[in-house]
């Protein structure tokens, strides 16, 4: 007899044998330890395994790599889910001999992660355009793809939410959370001038991480400008101190990339590009 035997009580109270098929039991005791590749693959691999005389022991460790690699791939997606990036990138598509000055060994080498490991801290600077973004992003994306907990936000939306989580009671559990992430990613830093409150809330953030967890921060200004956001030069002198301790610095001086493109495009059309102004927006 194929399948398993349970037992159910009929009308008069006596046990009435039924047969329950193996596939479904395994499948229901996949779904509960959650090892939803098992129940997807296990039939197939069985057939290959079974075609090539494979034994019980390999065909088990062939099903444990497929569950390991599809729980790495959604665990990965996850963690770029809750970092929340404007869009996923990496470095195979930036152009690094269009910012000739950019450390090109330097950056390859963060892309191993091991900085974050060490808490140390990474500023890009240069103006809007040149790619400043675009590396942030593509660390951060190598730092999910590595296990490490990632948040990306801008500098202005940072402050805002900072600023309604102490309106609406809630800013140590803010606090909390973004002092907890492997690496915070503050983008466009230097754009918008914040208010006094605004840049000792913003500073709480960086002296909370301070030699606890790894930032990354881009700005289109050179420190002796951060005054003109940040609004104190105490304040600004305090904040540079902690960020710049263990740090890695990337001068991302050039012509903005989009900017170029943006010229290419019309010398070839010899129209006005429609979108240039957009293109020239910050990064």
């Amino acid at each position: 007899m194929t399948g398993t035997t349970a037992e159910t009580a009929s009308a008069h109270g006596t046990p009435i044998p039924t047969t329950v098929a193996p596939q479904i039991l395994l499948i229901n005791h996949f779904k509960a330890l959650k090892l939803p590749t098992f129940a997807r693959e296990y039939e197939k691999v069985g057939i290959e395994c079974a075609r090539e005389s494979v034994d019980y022991a390999r065909y088990l460790l062939r099903l444990c790599e497929l569950e390991r690699i599809d729980r790495e791939r959604r665990n990965t997606e996850r963690r770029i889910r809750l970092a929340k990036f404007p869009v996923t990138k990496s470095l195979d598509t930036f152009d690094f001999a269009a910012i000739p000055g950019l450390n090109k060994s330097l950056v390859l080498e963060l892309l191993r992660c091991e900085w974050i490991d060490r808490r140390e801290n990474i500023i890009a600077l240069g103006p809007s355009g040149v790619g400043k973004t675009h590396t942030a992003l593509a660390l951060g994306l190598a730092a999910c793809q590595k296990g490490m907990s990632v948040a990306f936000t801008t500098a202005t939306a940072l402050v805002h939410e900072l600023m309604e989580a102490r309106d609406e009671k809630r800013l140590r559990a803010l606090q909390k959370q973004l002092a907890n992430v492997k690496l915070l990613i503050i983008d466009e830093l230097g754009y918008v001038p914040f208010t006094a409150v605004g840049a000792e809330i913003l500073f709480e953030v960086f002296s909370r991480r301070y030699e606890h967890g790894a930032t990354l921060v881009t700005s289109n200004l050179p420190f002796d400008e951060w005054t003109t956001v940040l609004g104190s030069e105490r304040l600004t002198g305090a904040l540079l101190d902690r960020l710049t301790h263990h740090v890695h610095i990337l001068e991302m001086n050039g012509e903005s990339y989009r900017l170029a493109t943006s010229k290419k495009r019309q010398k070839h059309t010899g129209k006005p590009n429609s979108t240039e102004k957009e293109d020239a927006k910050p990064i």
